[in-house]
């Protein structure tokens, strides 16, 4: 893992920011430093995503963002100029993860199958993401491939909830995971930061039981 990816990993956690309002970013951003879970993947699931990233890059300077839903190299490039320290992507794209390698910008693609294992390998990754992960067997799949594909560690996201959190994060080939989970969404569109960092100080005692 990169050094960025590597800092993610010691929350545990990935939050998946997708914002309408790009005003929402700066304070989403210090709700999400404040709780204890300094990290953000903003999609570019909307038309404010890359204009959030780099809000909170630059006005939240304790917080790693960086972008999800990177479909292409362009967006990956956009990522880039806007102050985003990562990219993770849907699916295993061969191009933008090379662009991304090319570029010193620390990626981690989606995977699902062995092939897209396989793919990774080959490019020198050690982590990657397991999307989706509640489709594809979750925790059980997890486990199958731990023993093929030691060598890696995963990101699963897609099904992950409150509920199952701790199943993923117990693997010894998970190193973090990610979600909608937070920041809940009800709080985003009710603008309620003190909300955000509520479920983020939740998560964090959750994660730290693990440990105990």
């Amino acid at each position: 893992m990169s050094n960025v990816f590597d800092a993610i990993a010691k929350y545990r956690i990935v939050p998946l920011v997708t914002l309408d309002d790009p005003n929402d970013a700066v304070p989403l951003g210090k709700a999400l430093v404040k709780g204890g879970i300094p990290v953000a993947e903003v999609t570019f699931r909307t038309a404010a995503g890359g204009e959030a990233m780099e809000r909170m890059a630059k006005e939240v300077p304790d917080l790693i963002v960086g972008a999800g839903t990177v479909h292409d190299i362009d967006h990956a490039i956009e990522t880039k100029e806007r102050g985003g320290k990562f990219v993770i992507t849907p699916g295993f794209n061969p191009k933008v993860v090379d662009w991304c390698l090319k570029h010193d910008m620390p990626v981690c693609p989606g995977t699902v199958t062995p092939a897209d294992l396989e793919q990774a390998l080959d490019f020198g990754l050690k982590l990657v993401k397991f999307f989706p992960a509640g489709a594809y067997g979750g925790v059980k799949t997890l486990k199958a491939l731990a023993g093929p594909y030691a060598m890696l560690k995963f990101v699963p996201t897609g099904g992950v909830n409150l509920d199952n959190l701790l199943d993923f994060l117990s693997l010894k080939n998970v190193a973090a995971a990610g979600g909608s989970f937070v920041p809940p969404s009800d709080c985003v569109k009710a603008k309620n930061w003190d909300g955000v960092v509520e479920t983020c100080q939740k998560i964090c005692k959750m994660v730290a039981s693990l440990k105990a």
